[in-house]
């Protein structure tokens, strides 16, 4: 099963835990992006430009993943749309998706940019650690071995 990754806000250090998982596993993996992403030459990695505008890259990640896949992604709505089409959905902090968590997290994405827009300072997420990059791949392998066991 493919694995999907939202590139364009994908920390460098994930993406390249991904390129090691890819070639370790002989795992496709695909990063889609509105930019050019550098990548490794691999058979198992590729790129895949989209235009620049709102969603572009995540309506072609939806469109394109299938059950079962993997997508990488810390956008909310995007890892909604992944699961409601079977997909499974991981954030590069090692979180990996799921219906019941989803809807609460949906309602808590809302609730900040209600907050956002009325002028209140909310502040962005922290910035990753050394020990979300470890739950990340750990996620990542776990989902890896299941697919190919």
């Amino acid at each position: 099963m493919p694995v999907w990754v939202d590139a364009d806000a994908c920390p460098n250090v994930i993406k390249e835990v991904l390129f090691r998982a890819a070639e370790r596993t002989q795992t496709p993996v695909t990063l889609v992006a509105n930019q050019n992403i550098r990548v490794p030459p691999s058979r198992f990695i590729r790129t895949m430009r989209v235009p620049a505008g709102f969603d572009v890259a995540d309506n072609e990640i939806v469109r394109l993943c299938e059950r079962g896949d993997l997508v990488i992604t810390a956008d909310i709505p995007l890892a909604a749309e992944v699961l409601a089409k079977g997909a499974a959905a991981l954030n590069p902090r090692g979180e990996l998706y799921s219906e019941a968590t989803i809807k609460e997290r949906l309602t808590m994405r809302d609730f900040m940019d209600t907050l956002r827009s009325s002028g209140i300072q909310t502040g962005g997420p922290d910035s990753l650690s050394q020990r979300d990059r470890q739950r990340f791949a750990a996620e990542l392998d776990k989902w890896l071995s299941g697919k190919k066991g």
